[in-house]
């Protein structure tokens, strides 16, 4: 079975598809000016309201959910950058796009070494004092594996794609990711990243598809932890109002071209299960529970989380957009970077994640000197994160109270903003007692 180059962000050096630019400028005339203006009327303004509808208010309130009424000194996060995405990737140093495969090997070095290192020391001394400890390291390890394979996805691991791809399917296939059905929808997610439509993670719901759904699903949709867990779920069969799983080659998530590689991710992740099954056999259920099963689990909690929190639980409600107001600039500065304390390090500092969205070639090891490079062209559009100590605690509760809060969204309007369903926890609660 073919093994598909990676390089779908790159072609000759130049972003495709991506990097949405061509000679300087976004194409698809999305950011063009035209004597200093927006085409398409992207931020013209009338009488000092945006045309189109999209801030002017109503009764005090934004339209299409937004819950914020910006004065002259306030920052509308919606509106359009004064910037393009050549202006960011200007200010970028040069060596912050070169990719060091040798570097980039030595911490899957380290985090195998760590990996089977936590899992001699806890067979080692094998107690209940220890075991809940390695649960969580383990867990851990396992998402910062994720991430090393995730790079590979994007190419920024090196910029040999056989490499990519065989790093890419050990790391992924060893906590049950079917790398190749995984990498092209989060392939996606980064071309589409904040448009309603198009967008393939944790995308709100339409208000219609949303009051469709039933109060069971509701419950365990915005109740945590249960979202916490929802990644195994998503990989066979995606979003509500979505169709598709990620290791059917014929899923509409894929083109007929990609049917081969679909094939071999999805052989890889079956040979996982099959020795999974095979060492069940040899050290038992309940060992296999604790040594794999239990940190895997943790690993599905730290990828939910992280990932939600990449475009939600800020302070503000972002936007989210459709139609001629989405662009690939307006859509990645929605994203979200996070400080994860200790852990930065760990899992390749993922929280750096503007800079990445709009530049996924970049390796995870350049994010955060990218990112203080670029912060000056960001501007506001930039939103520095809450300082962590050791542990991120503080991020509970953004987590927790978007969950809870950011429920839907208009079925109309370009540029909407997440709305809250006042009713779900008390009807819920009854329907499903």
């Amino acid at each position: 079975m073919a093994i598909p180059s990676t390089g779908e962000f790159e072609q000759n050096g130049e972003a495709i598809n991506g990097g949405f630019e061509q000679n300087g400028e976004p194409i698809n005339g999305v950011h063009k000016r035209q004597n200093g203006e927006p085409i398409n009327g992207g931020d013209k303004r009338q009488n000092g309201e945006t045309i189109n509808g999209v801030d002017k208010e109503e009764n005090g309130e934004g339209i299409n959910g937004g819950n914020k009424v910006w004065g002259e000194e306030d920052f509308d996060p919606s509106a359009p950058p004064p910037f393009r995405v050549a202006e960011i990737r200007a200010a970028i140093p040069k060596h912050c796009w070169v990719k060091d495969p040798w570097r980039s090997l030595s911490y899957v070095i380290r985090d195998v070494l760590v990996v089977f290192g936590l899992m001699a020391l806890v067979i080692y001394f094998d107690n209940w004092t220890v075991w809940p400890l390695y649960w969580v390291a383990q867990g851990t390890m396992f998402w910062a594996l994720f991430v090393l394979g995730h790079d590979c996805g994007h190419g920024s691991f090196s910029d040999n794609p056989y490499l990519n791809n065989v790093v890419g399917h050990i790391l992924h296939s060893s906590i049950l990711v079917p790398y190749h059905g995984w990498r092209i929808s989060h392939r996606t997610h980064h071309q589409n990243h904040g448009h309603l439509e198009k967008d393939e993670s944790w995308v709100p719901l339409s208000e219609n598809i949303y009051k469709s759904l039933d109060d069971r699903t509701k419950f365990l949709r915005f109740k945590v932890p249960f979202p916490l867990f929802a990644y195994p779920i998503y990989l066979w069969r995606r979003s509500p109002g979505k169709q598709g799983s990620h290791f059917n080659p014929y899923s509409n998530l894929f083109h007929p071209s990609e049917r081969n590689y679909v094939i071999t991710s999805t052989v890889c992740w079956t040979l996982m299960l099959v020795l999974l099954v095979y060492l069940l056999n040899v050290v038992g259920p309940l060992q296999m529970l604790k040594l794999y099963w239990i940190p895997y689990f943790i690993f599905v909690v730290w990828l939910d989380a992280v990932t939600y929190l990449h475009h939600h639980g800020y302070e503000q409600k972002l936007p989210w957009y459709r139609g001629k107001e989405w662009s690939y600039l307006r859509g990645g500065l929605t994203t979200v970077d996070r400080d994860y304390g200790i852990f930065n390090n760990i899992h390749h500092d993922i929280g750096t994640h503007v800079i990445h969205h709009l530049f996924p070639q970049i390796p995870h090891y350049r994010l955060v000197e990218a990112t203080k490079a670029a912060k000056p062209v960001l501007g506001k559009y930039y939103r520095e994160p809450k300082k962590s100590g050791p542990i991120p605690f503080h991020l509970i509760n953004n987590l927790v109270r978007s969950i809870h809060e950011d429920h839907y969204v208009s079925d109309t309007g370009e540029v909407v903003f997440y709305q809250t369903d006042n009713q779900l926890y008390g009807s819920s609660r009854s329907k499903i007692e």
